[in-house]
Parts: structure tokens; C-alpha cells; sequence
């Protein structure tokens, strides 16, 4: 473990063994018991407005309002395209810049005390949602870029080649279906408990309500943000994240070998993104051919594995967590120089283990330069009682 460096300090002749080069995928080297995973809790949230300027407060958070009982979904999910749409411009790579301007603002208060940061991990959900997925995933590989500073790990992702170029040859239909789904939220949510959705506006794809959570895998301090889609006024518990809702779209099904291809494959992918930040719930609309949403169905997080424990072909939500803690203490250990200018690149594709290389400098650096002065510059130190 890494608290226990200042022992080796004084002991060079126990030095730890170099760390493996490359770190294996396959599930059956991960099937163990599941790990410790802290409950996710709420440190706080910003939000992205219309031009993607950054707020550090919940403006951007709506409202869950499903339509009421016995009146069914009829959601026409293609009306408003193309023309009152504003997709985000996915050519700004923003890395994980708003993170680090909420943590700039609030490094002072954080739970845990002012230590914690600095043994902790800082990223994206979604960045752990793809390590979550990694031993099942058949076509997507990823990046992953890892800087040391003051202690703390911070991942970003790095788009691939590969996505890169899907991403700039991707077909009107893909385009459009992405649509959907966000116009899915937009019948889904109001601006304000109670209220009731207006799908007659613009679907823009810049706003964003992001949560900051806290949690810990294994023996890993997480600090973590992920996009929230609404919260539930009529939740249970109205403590975050336990009140979120996360809003899906998916297609039809009509066989039981579509369902069973969606709970192996489609399944494990929500369960992922949503076990990770604690929400309890995704509500799923089904789709017909034509676009209309005719159905939904809520699938509680904690009971998605059920759909696949008897699947021989199915995941394991246990080899999930296991290989994200693998990986979490593989690149802990392969990033040991703490300086923000050095990126260790870890890279992955389908079939393969998981490899470094390192780089320094740009294109690589991620930390933003305001980042890394602004937390070089020392917290003011709170007064001294002076003894008379």
C-alpha cells in the first residue's frame, strides 16, 4: 500500500518488485468474492448551462414526471429533429476540467480531511463505468491518461483513433437515434418538482447537471462526478444520490432471445454507470420502429444481475468490481513520479491486457495549468490559538 512508503524510505532493501508491464482482462482471473465498495455519497454538484459554462450550483438539475397512471406513453421521440436541436460540440475535448473547478472551489472542505485528497483517485463515472465493463466488452478498447500531483491520481480519458473516426463518420440514423434519447428526458422531466415536462423546446445537449460523489473500491479513495439525468420528488429517501433516476431508451423487444441478448449486453452497461454513483433506479422507454416510445418498465440497479445469473453467458457484477480494483492498484502503482506534466498512457483493446506507455508534456498533459499553479499555491493555514 501506498501509506506505507516513508517504510520503505528507511529500508531501500525491501523495495517493492517493479510492476507488471501490461494487466490481463479475462473474467475468469477476477471471479472472486465482491469487493468493498463504499456507499456513494453526495459531496456536491455543478451544472453546465446552454453554452457550457460552468455553475457551482444545481440549475441545470430537473425534475422526474412520468406520465400518470393509466394515461400510457405515447412520445413521438423523433419530433424537433433536426431543427431544434443543439448537440454539444464533441470536437472541445474537455477532459476533466469542470471536475477540477468544483474541487478547486471546495479542496478546502472536503470530508475526510485535508490528507484525503491526496491518497485519493479523481475521475470521471464514466471512465470507471468503461474499466466496470472492460472483461466483457467485444468491440470498444479505450485510453486511459494517468497524472500524479501532490498525491492524488487523476485519470482522463483519451479518445482512440478508432472512436475518433466512428465518431466523424457516424451515420445520420446513429445521429438521430442519439437524439432520442435525449428527447426521451425532455418528456420525462419538468423544471420544477411537480411541474409537467414541455417537449416543445430546444433538446440541447450542452446542459448538464453533474454530481460529485465521494466512495472508496477496495483499498481506493474515489473521488468522482457523473451527469445526472433528474431527481424523484416523490423518492423514498430524498437524499442524493438515493432520489436520482436515470432515463433510458432502448429498442422494442419481441422475442426472448432479444431480451436475453439485452440483458448480456445492454444491461451490464447500465447496471455499471448507475451501481457506481448509487442510483436506484433506471427507467427505461421501449421504442417501436417508428420512433414512438410505447412502454416503460423500471429496472432497479440492484436487481439487474438477477437477469443474468443463470446465464452462462452473462456477467458478473463481482468480476466487474474486481478488475476496476485490479486496475485502480495497477496504475497506483505504475505512477509513482508525482509531477502533472508526466502522463502514464494506459491502453486497451478487445482480446488483449491492458499496456502502458509513457509520455511527457503535450499533447498529452491533461492538468490544466490554472489547476496546477492554483493547488501550488498553499491553503491558507487557519489561524493559531497564541497562548498569552
Amino acid at each position: 500500500k501506498r501509506g506505507a512508503g516513508k517504510v520503505e524510505g528507511a529500508e531501500p532493501r525491501n523495495k517493492p518488485p517493479r510492476p507488471a508491464p501490461s494487466l490481463p482482462t479475462e473474467p475468469a482471473l477476477y471471479s472472486g468474492p465482491f469487493p468493498f465498495y463504499r456507499r456513494p455519497s453526495q459531496l456536491g454538484c455543478f451544472s453546465l448551462d446552454a453554452q457550457r459554462q460552468y455553475h457551482g450550483d444545481a440549475q441545470a438539475l430537473r425534475y422526474y414526471s412520468p406520465p400518470t397512471a393509466g394515461q400510457g406513453p405515447n412520445f413521438d421521440l423523433r419530433e424537433g429533429y433536426p431543427d431544434r436541436y443543439q448537440p454539444r460540440d464533441e470536437e472541445v475535448r474537455e477532459g476533466l476540467d469542470h471536475l477540477l473547478r468544483w474541487l478547486l472551489e471546495h479542496r478546502g472542505g472536503l470530508e475526510g480531511g485535508p490528507g484525503w485528497l491526496a491518497g485519493a483517485i479523481v475521475t470521471w463515472r464514466g471512465h470507471l463505468t468503461k474499466l466496470l465493463t472492460t472483461p466483457y466488452e467485444r468491440q470498444e478498447g479505450w485510453q486511459l491518461a494517468a497524472s500524479r500531483f501532490q498525491g492524488t491520481l487523476y485519470l482522463s480519458e483519451v479518445e482512440t483513433p478508432a472512436a475518433r473516426a466512428q465518431r466523424l463518420a457516424r451515420p445520420p440514423l446513429l445521429r438521430e437515434l442519439m437524439y432520442m434519447g435525449y428527447k426521451f428526458e425532455q418528456y420525462m422531466c419538468a423544471d420544477k418538482p411537480g411541474g409537467s415536462p414541455d417537449p416543445s423546446g430546444e433538446v440541447n445537449t450542452n446542459v448538464a447537471f453533474c454530481s460529485v460523489l465521494r466512495s472508496r473500491l477496495g483499498s481506493h479513495p474515489l473521488l468522482f462526478s457523473g451527469e445526472v439525468d433528474c431527481t424523484d420528488p416523490q423518492a423514498p429517501s430524498p437524499q442524493p444520490p438515493t432520489c436520482y433516476v436515470e432515463l433510458k431508451t432502448s429498442k422494442e423487444m419481441h422475442s426472448p432471445g432479444q431480451w436475453r441478448s439485452f440483458y448480456r449486453h445492454k444491461l451490464l452497461k447500465w447496471w455499471a454507470q448507475s451501481f457506481l454513483l448509487g442510483v436506484p433506479n433506471v427507467v427505461a422507454g421501449f421504442r417501436n420502429p417508428e420512433g414512438f416510445v410505447c412502454s416503460l418498465k423500471t429496472f432497479p440497479t440492484m436487481q439487474m444481475f438477477e437477469h443474468v445469473r443463470n446465464d452462462r453467458d452473462g456477467w458478473n457484477p463481482s468480476v466487474c468490481m474486481n478488475f476496476c480494483a485490479a486496475f485502480l492498484s495497477f496504475a497506483q502503482n505504475t505512477v509513482v513520479q508525482d509531477d502533472p506534466r508526466l502522463v502514464h498512457l494506459f491502453s486497451w483493446e478487445p482480446g488483449g491486457p491492458v499496456t502502458v506507455s509513457v509520455h511527457r508534456d503535450t499533447p498529452h498533459v491533461f492538468l490544466p495549468t490554472w489547476y496546477v499553479e492554483a493547488m501550488t499555491q498553499e491553503l491558507p493555514s487557519p489561524p493559531q490559538d497564541t497562548v498569552p
